[in-house]
């Protein structure tokens, strides 16, 4: 009986602690209709749900609210300034910007890009790849240090034009190469 008793008590209890707010007790911006919510009060509603939630992991964060990698300066080379910059976009995303030689048709500036991509692959560099331009691509690295070792590897291609990497341009080997296969696909 006495556990019964203290059964209806805690229900009544709880009951009376999680009752809704009464209006007037509610800040302003919680009285509005949900439809005429602006920006700031959709954040402050994102703030609220996410009060209780537990803190990402490190890996989840996206990049701009990462830590980043501690960075030790005794060890670099200083008279190098690719390397120091290589250390500091460790973990970073990188764009670098790739011109084909002689203006290209879009589907050989594909074509060319899509072997060099492949090529990096194979050598463990995750680049992404998207054409801007009918003789120009972005290639994107998730882990910045890995552009500088991809940047030497697509400078001794053939038909290369040059690359932009960190406002350098890096002309290529060959820049005035005539494209060797025109391969246009209908």
């Amino acid at each position: 009986m006495a556990k019964l008793l203290c059964c209806l008590i805690l229900i009544s209890l709880s009951g009376n602690l999680a009752k809704k707010f009464q209006d007037d007790d509610k800040p302003s911006w919680a009285k509005k209709d949900i439809r005429d919510f602006n920006d700031a009060d959709m954040e402050r509603l994102f703030d609220q749900w996410e009060e209780d939630e537990e803190p990402l992991p490190e890996d989840e964060l996206p990049e701009h609210l990462r830590k980043p990698p501690s960075i030790d300066l005794t060890k670099m080379d200083m008279s190098n300034p690719e390397s120091v910059l290589q250390a500091t976009k460790k973990g970073q995303t990188v764009m670098m910007f790739v011109s084909v030689a002689n203006k290209p048709s879009k589907a050989r500036t594909e074509e060319l890009t899509k072997i060099w991509q492949t090529s990096l692959w194979s050598n463990h560099i995750q680049a992404e790849r998207y054409l801007i331009d009918d003789d120009r691509a972005i290639f994107m690295f998730k882990d910045g240090s890995q552009a500088w070792t991809a940047k030497e590897y697509l400078l001794e291609q053939d038909e290369l034009k040059e690359v932009q990497l960190e406002s350098q341009t890096y002309p290529g080997k060959n820049p005035d190469v005539r494209n060797k296969a025109v391969r246009d696909e209908l």
